[in-house]
């Protein structure tokens, strides 16, 4: 899969080009703050199958936001670094983190309407 460029309507719609996808910002978030085995995201987001889990690295590695590299070992293992770009959509991501928290925890309260 190649990286096309592409016309956007606004820009939460390019954003969402790049990190749109079920599993697309979990993988981001976990490898914020350090690179990743393969099994290791797999472990980190069980509900992903391996098929779905490749299928999203592949994508986050055509846009530029991730890189992969294949340690010659036997057997050979893959890991997962963010690149510069990658490390750019993080606060997005925290700012996200932020509001699902206050989300969850007004969700235990019952008042999600005043959010």
């Amino acid at each position: 899969m190649e990286y096309k460029e592409q016309k956007f309507n606004c820009p939460v719609e390019a954003t969402l080009s790049l990190i749109g996808g079920k599993y697309k910002p979990l993988i981001l978030w976990h490898l914020r703050e350090q690179p990743l085995h393969y099994m290791e995201l797999q472990r980190l987001i069980p509900r992903a199958t391996p098929k779905m889990l490749s299928q999203q690295l592949h994508a986050l590695e055509d846009c530029g936001m991730i890189r992969r590299e294949v340690i010659p070992e036997k057997p050979p293992k893959t890991v997962y670094f963010l690149t510069p770009f990658g490390h750019s959509i993080i606060p997005v991501l925290q700012a996200m983190c932020e509001w699902g928290t206050e989300y969850l925890d007004c969700r235990q309260k019952k008042c999600a309407a005043s959010l």
